[in-house]
């Protein structure tokens, strides 16, 4: 059945896929060459590139979902790959694709692994509020999951009465430039653990998972159930609108890997890895951004010494502004189904 379908899709389309790739192929050339093919050869077939670029994608989503004939998947592949070059990079240096990529292709991969990103958030917030809960019930527990002197150095860091330097640090930590580094360097080995641990058939992604949220969430509570909460929880709360974030969709990423060898449908493993790869390193090029924002605000703007309200709100936009981006942007069919396929 799945060969005939594929064959009624093939005899319906050819045609289509045919003028497009000539299309292609004719932009292709130099002037000159347009010139001496316009000669000997019929005038182009007018083309509306955007409406027949948008149908090719949907003929490549439509194809790879049925899992039709490889050599038909990557042909249309291909086609997709040429027209978003043809449409959204003709005259766009490498700067233009990173900055299309932000605006549109990164939103759009996340939406569309949505499951993915329910059961990351999952396996992150569930054990992380549910230690800040559990804490306030029994501060004791905050012991089970950390070293005393990990805690009492947690603690010298927030106390209200005892800060005179920095939020956040050591009164010994280096420069805000210094702990930039510092920062960029704890993140994005989280980040790493997360996405690497999909190798694992996905039991490393969700062990990091939990254990961070479980980490974190034993440190919130237990500086919450002291009072720490102004100068705590104004530290994190600016920083961790794309810290957190990031976190959980390097998660998403090792989860897309871990489908790969789990579910690889009709494909082999190894192929499979490769396809789900090259979309779990697009996210992983987002959450690398998130963390270096994340660092950067960390760094220069939550360790800083002021009237908490204003961290508050400062907090509140920031938080606001990553829900709203993942939310809104990308939402040009076209753009997130080139950036998916790519």
């Amino acid at each position: 059945m799945s060969a005939i379908k594929q064959s009624q899709f093939v005899d319906k389309y050819q045609q289509q896929w045919q003028d497009f790739e000539h299309y292609l192929d004719y932009h292709d050339l130099s002037r000159r060459q347009r010139q001496q093919h316009d000669k000997k050869d019929k005038p182009l077939k007018p083309l509306d590139l955007p409406h027949v670029y948008r149908q090719i994608c949907h003929h490549y989503a439509l194809a790879n979902s049925r899992c039709y004939n490889p050599f038909l998947i990557k042909r249309l592949n291909h086609l997709v790959t040429r027209g978003h070059q043809r449409l959204y990079g003709a005259h766009r240096p490498f700067w233009g694709d990173i900055k299309q990529f932000i605006a549109a292709g990164f939103p759009a991969l996340i939406r569309k692994e949505w499951r993915l990103l329910m059961l990351s958030s999952a396996l992150f917030y569930v054990p992380f509020f549910a230690m800040i809960i559990a804490i306030q019930i029994n501060s004791d527990l905050v012991y089970s999951v950390m070293e005393g002197e990990q805690i009492r150095q947690m603690e010298s860091m927030y106390n209200p009465e005892s800060f005179t330097h920095k939020l956040g640090r050591e009164r010994e930590a280096d420069s805000d430039l210094y702990m930039f580094g510092f920062y960029i360097k704890n993140n994005t080995g989280i980040g790493f653990r997360n996405f690497a641990g999909g190798l694992l058939f996905g039991l490393g992604t969700l062990f990091f998972l939990f254990f961070n949220g479980l980490m974190i969430g034993a440190a919130a509570g237990h500086l919450t159930a002291l009072g720490f909460i102004d100068t705590f929880w104004g530290f994190v709360l600016g920083h961790g609108a794309f810290e957190l974030t990031a976190i959980v969709l390097s998660g998403v990423a090792g989860l897309k890997l871990a489908e790969a060898l789990i579910r690889p449908q009709r494909k082999s493993r190894l192929r499979a890895l490769v396809d789900n790869g090259k979309i779990a390193v697009k996210i992983m090029y987002g959450a690398a951004a998130m963390f270096i924002i994340a660092a950067f605000i960390e760094a220069f703007w939550s360790s800083m010494v002021m009237p908490v309200m204003i961290k508050y709100v400062v907090a509140a936009l920031l938080w606001s502004l990553v829900i709203a981006y993942f939310w809104f942007l990308g939402r040009n069919q076209s753009i997130s189904q080139a950036y998916y396929a790519a």
